[in-house]
């Protein structure tokens, strides 16, 4: 693959809803400019795209995936990425290493759950779009409908630049609106016809109303477009351009990956007017961190890139794949690593189609690279010249919101699973793994379950980990409600030296966690026991007369106590501070605590009455509203962990997967009594 000049390379995420035909979209395109040889099909697991194991077992994408393509002097990298919102970082990624975003809408579902949620986030970053109407050949599509949902939901700047030939089976070209032709297709190849007559007002009202968003673009164009004057070409050309890059256009094409049917006018659209990274207008995604200026998007300035994806291949090992923002890489060139504070050789310098390789002595701004065996590389770093380094600004994943307790199968397994966890964590940063110390538990979390099911599959298939889900232990905790004051008194004698240690303590609660303080007088304990006997209470700490949770929130002072000359030591004081602890715990009003999640639950409004119910059930409470400008609404809650260990899958079914929520420790709380007697039994068990 030759290296393309930065004008002539354009990146697009193509983003949409599962199942609408992203993959299958990106086959066709591989095919029709002649990269493959064959179409793959997303059911018989060959497609370029979807390579992994998992997405070949699942049918689904679970990853994003480069698919340059070649077409008319000009290299456009698709980013296919996956529809399924368990693997919403990956969009993110694709979405931030893109000028555009090409949404794939399924021509008889029509608007679906995630092409709104990703147009929402476009329109928020004020992202260029273009919309690919797929599957315009199916029984039950109605492009017409489409249009007019698209017009209702998302605004009247959806303009199709191409219209149909024939429906649903019957569906065999398309009308360019631009150039005022109609083609159809067979086997991918497109023939010239007649524009049907009955056709040709409809196709003049489109064009005038893609002339009238070019003429909005400039005063002088406006002023043309008043007076009647035609456009030259190189002027409407410019105009599109430009309302396509602010937004006032998104031009919809027409057709069907299986049939073939409106790429070559999709391929074209991009190429002469969507943007590429040295456009003044451009969208660049990466931000420049303070104490930084940013370089021209050109090649001849200085270089500087971000690793925005990690692939952890078993038997590659891992591979960074970037995109340059400025100037270029060459191959053995040292390079910088700005975020690491470290120099690497870029040896193994390649482009990615899926998972194939394609090696190259360059990349320049604009183009997306990866390179192998850099294991100092992480997603998000900064790559530069180490004489002119600049840093890019992190991206901001969406944090997990399900969790799973898993367990190694097997004293092998367990030896190789933290191990292999950090490589998949490298892969895919939207899921934590950590080992909570309380529960002696290994919590994998998430945004969904299939996402942790996937992570587990990658154990077992990828680094040979096989484990299992376990119940998931909540982490309460005990403390004391009311006070007590109690003698502990450890008092031994078996022949020879005996043991002896007498205290007298108060216990109270507090805010802290565990707080210690002495008030003897006149030497009843000597004060080198006193670290003994603040020891002995700390190690009591791990374990509470309840259920045997971990004791917080307690104020322990001594107070008075006695010893023996001979038989008192530390480890007697110890043992007579614990007896003291138990006593003293029992005696002050015991109670248990549990974890309190704070909850920002963002739905539409007309799901908010089920999902404030919902939240009352989970014993929930309602903190407040906040409307948001797109008619949505954020719920701000608070729950105990408890009762919102599954919510994320939960929300999803109660909204048609419409809500989202994001959740955080807050404090702990008193639980309730019924509750309490039923963890106690349950422990117990």
């Amino acid at each position: 693959m030759k290296v393309y000049n930065t004008s002539k390379i354009r990146n697009l995420a193509l983003v949409g809803h599962s199942g609408s035909g992203k993959t299958t979209l990106a086959e066709a395109l591989l095919y029709r400019t002649g990269a493959i040889d064959k179409k793959g099909r997303v059911e018989d697991g060959n497609t370029v795209s979807d390579y992994d194991k998992q997405e070949k077992k699942r049918h689904i994408s679970i990853q994003s995936s480069i698919i340059p393509v070649e077409y008319e002097g000009y290299k456009i990298n698709f980013i296919d990425s996956p529809g399924f919102f368990d693997f919403e970082g990956e969009v993110l990624q694709a979405l931030r290493a893109s000028e555009a975003a090409l949404f794939v809408i399924d021509g008889e579902n029509g608007i679906e759950v995630a092409t709104e949620k990703y147009w929402n986030y476009t329109q928020e970053i004020n992202l260029p779009s273009i919309i690919f109407v797929n599957k315009l050949d199916k029984e039950n599509a109605n492009f017409n409908k489409i249009v007019s949902d698209l017009h209702i939901e998302f605004g009247n700047k959806i303009i199709p630049l191409t219209l149909m030939l024939g429906e649903g089976e019957k569906f065999e070209g398309v009308i360019d609106v631009l150039d005022k032709k109609a083609y159809t297709y067979q086997n991918g190849e497109k023939k010239e016809v007649e524009i049907p007559e009955i056709r040709l007002a409809e196709v003049e009202t489109v064009y005038d109303e893609i002339i009238e968003a070019v003429a909005e673009t400039d005063d002088s164009l406006m002023e043309k477009f008043f007076e009647g004057e035609k456009f030259s070409e190189e002027e409407f050309r410019k105009g599109l351009s430009e309302a396509i890059l602010n937004g006032s256009v998104v031009p919809l094409i027409a057709g069907s990956s299986e049939k073939e049917i409106g790429l070559s006018q999709l391929l074209e659209v991009i190429c002469k007017y969507m943007p590429s990274i040295d456009d003044e207008s451009a969208n660049i995604g990466f931000r420049v961190k303070e104490g930084y200026e940013a370089f021209q998007t050109k090649e001849d300035a200085p270089f500087s890139a971000v690793v925005f994806k990690t692939i952890a291949d078993p038997f590659v090992g891992k591979i960074s794949v970037f995109k340059v923002l400025s100037g270029a890489v060459n191959k053995d060139d040292k390079i910088f690593d700005v975020s690491k504070n470290e120099e690497v050789k870029a040896s193994n310098l390649f482009f990615l189609r899926g998972k194939e390789q394609i090696k190259t002595d360059k990349v320049i701004a604009g183009d997306i690279g990866a390179f192998t065996k850099l294991d100092v590389l992480s997603t998000g770093d900064s790559l530069a010249s180490k004489d002119k380094p600049i840093e890019y600004k992190s991206i901001k994943y969406p944090k997990p919101v399900l969790f799973y307790a898993i367990k190694a199968v097997s004293k092998n397994d367990e030896d190789k699973i933290s191990e292999a966890l950090q490589k998949l964590i490298e892969e895919d940063p939207t899921f934590k793994d950590e080992r909570n110390m309380e529960t002696s538990q290994q919590i994998l979390s998430g945004l969904g379950n299939v996402q942790l099911e996937v992570i587990m599959d990658k154990l077992r298939d990828n680094y040979g980990v096989n484990t299992e889900v376990v119940e998931y232990k909540i982490p309460y905790r005990e403390t004391i409600k009311g006070k007590s004051d109690v003698q502990g008194k450890h008092k031994k004698q078996s022949g020879g030296a005996g043991q002896y240690g007498d205290v007298f303590i108060r216990f109270a609660p507090t805010d802290e966690e565990f707080i210690f303080d002495e008030e003897v007088f006149g030497g009843a304990v000597p004060k080198n026991y006193f670290p003994a006997v603040e020891k002995g209470l700390e190690e009591s700490l791990s374990e509470g007369p309840l259920a045997g949770y971990k004791v917080t929130g307690i104020h322990a002072t001594l107070y008075d106590g006695s010893y023996h000359p001979v038989d008192s030591n530390e480890q007697a004081f110890k043992t007579a501070a614990r007896i003291a602890f138990k006593k003293g715990i029992e005696a002050a009003n015991p109670i248990l605590l549990e974890p309190v999640m704070k909850l920002e639950i963002r739905v539409p409004e007309a799901y908010m009455g089920d999902v404030m119910g919902d939240m009352n059930k989970r014993r929930g409470r309602i903190l407040g509203m906040d409307p948001q400008a797109d008619g949505s609404q954020i719920i701000i809650a608070e729950a105990p962990l408890a009762e919102v260990l599954n919510y994320a899958i939960d929300l999803r079914s109660q909204t048609s997967a419409r809500g989202s929520f994001s959740m955080e420790f807050v404090r702990y709380d008193e639980v309730p009594k019924e509750i309490t007697e039923k963890v106690i039994k349950d422990r117990a068990e």
